[in-house]
Formats: C-alpha cells, sequence, structure tokens
C-alpha cells in the first residue's frame, strides 16, 4: 500500500485535498497500481465533510496524465484489458459522483484516460503548455473510460465526433475555445488558480453546492420539466438549514456568514 500512496500525492490545503498524479517518468500513465490508489483515496474522500474541493493534477510540467500505460498494456491478455478498462470507468464515475467540487489542473499533455480524468471533472483549469485529446482511434480502439459519454456532453455532438474520429490534440487556445476548459492560466501559477477557485467554493454553503451539483449532473440527463423537478427537491434540502438562517443572518447582520454544512 506504501507503495501506491506513492504512487499518488496528496496534500492538504486549507478545506482544499490535491491529488498529484506521481509517475512523472512515464508522463503520469495510468496503471493499476495508480488507479488503485486513486480508487481508495477517492472512496474516503466522498465522506470528507471538511474538503469543499478536490483537485487532480499531474507530477512535473510537461504531462498531466498521458492515458493508459501502454506498456503494461501490451503485456495484458484481453480479460485484464477488459478488467483495466472497468477499474478506469468505475474510478471516473465515482470522481464525477463525488459530492463536492472537483478541478482538474491540467499541468501538460492529456491524452486518452488522461482527457478522460479531466472530462469526469466538474471544472478543468489548463496550463498554457497543456494539450488534449482522446487519441484512441489512432490505436485502433476507442476512449473507454466514459469519453465518447461526457465529450459530446461537454463540448457537443459534432466537435466531439471530429475529435474522437480524428484523434487529434487540441492545445490550450483551442481547449478554451471549445469550452473543453473553463480557463487558461500560466504553468507558474495554475495551481494558484484552481486554489482560487476552491477558496471562493469555500465561501459558499456546502450543501447548497452539492445539492447544485447533484440538481445540474442529474438534470442535464433528463427533459426539462423533470430537470426542473429535480432542481425542486434539491431546492427543497436547503430551505430546513441552518446555513440558509446562517446566510439570510450574516447578510443582515452585513457580514461574512460561517458557514458549517448543517
Amino acid at each position: 500500500m506504501t507503495e501506491n500512496k506513492d504512487l499518488l500525492l496528496i496534500e492538504e490545503k486549507s478545506q482544499a485535498v490535491i491529488l498529484t498524479m506521481n509517475r512523472p517518468e512515464v508522463m503520469n500513465c495510468l496503471n493499476f497500481d495508480l488507479l488503485y490508489a486513486m480508487r481508495d483515496t477517492i472512496d474516503s474522500l466522498q465522506y470528507r465533510t471538511d474538503i469543499r474541493t478536490v483537485i487532480i493534477t499531474g507530477k512535473g510540467d510537461k504531462s498531466f496524465c498521458a492515458g493508459a500505460d501502454l506498456k503494461e498494456r501490451a503485456t495484458l491478455p484481453p480479460d485484464m484489458v477488459k478488467k483495466f478498462i472497468l477499474t478506469i470507468r468505475n474510478l471516473l464515475t465515482s470522481i464525477q459522483n463525488l459530492p463536492m467540487p472537483v478541478i482538474s489542473a491540467v499541468n501538460g499533455v492529456a491524452l486518452g484516460g488522461g482527457t478522460e480524468v479531466a472530462l469526469a471533472s466538474d471544472l478543468r483549469i489548463a496550463s498554457e503548455t497543456a494539450s488534449m485529446g482522446l487519441t484512441e482511434t489512432r490505436l485502433a480502439i476507442i476512449p473507454g473510460g466514459g469519453g465518447t459519454q461526457r465529450l459530446p456532453r461537454i463540448i457537443g455532438v459534432a466537435k466531439a465526433k471530429e475529435l474522437i474520429f480524428t484523434g487529434r490534440r487540441v492545445d490550450a487556445k483551442e481547449a478554451l475555445e471549445i469550452g473543453l476548459v473553463n480557463k487558461v492560466t500560466s504553468p507558474e501559477t495554475l495551481l494558484t488558480e484552481c486554489l482560487k477557485i476552491a477558496g471562493m467554493i469555500a465561501e459558499t454553503g456546502p450543501i447548497a453546492v452539492e445539492m447544485a451539483k447533484y440538481a445540474i449532473d442529474k438534470g442535464i440527463e433528463t427533459d426539462l420539466a423533470t430537470g426542473l423537478a429535480i432542481e425542486s427537491n434539491a431546492y427543497r434540502v436547503t430551505i430546513p438549514t441552518e446555513d440558509r438562517i446562517e446566510g439570510l443572518t450574516a447578510f443582515r447582520e452585513k457580514r461574512k456568514p460561517q458557514y458549517k454544512g448543517k
């Protein structure tokens, strides 16, 4: 287990957790051990009410995550390849389903499964040096970690088809233009910007953000009428909370609210 933990660096700052994929010698690509380390950490984070934001990044300044470890992949029989795909798919679903917002700090190359990690996050902030792409068709396979489903939901069907069919990469500028990332920063300020956003999230009501994420994620998958019903139910959860009263009281008293997630 110690070895697995070395593959994923974990740092807590204020109310944020920074998870750093730590295989810089192979561009932080994903092997079974790294996937298992991420899985165990994500599973534990879903119960942390003191953590308001999770930030995922890669070690070094060259690569966020270059996707699956193809050297490991080449040694795997078909049944183990299937296990790998199911493992990454389940991991990314658990990242998406975390109750708190997840930010991917895309610090360099993000290909295949690396881009899919970013797609499973709520927000993507990219370094000017970043490049992203679902390049699987160039290896005669397709994205298997949710890329065919999440990319069109984020940037639209036509553009997603173009990128997946051609397997081409986009640089940070184009990623911003097509809505693949929320913001582009210099490499030096990438984590600072992510922590700034995390700080703003930490000032909001924890239950409110969790319910907003739930309403958006579930509502986008359905028709408007059903989505509005989901929003109504999510809003209802916030009404009896102590935080809602604290927000109103702080507004009236012209002070910063102190939310407790209750």
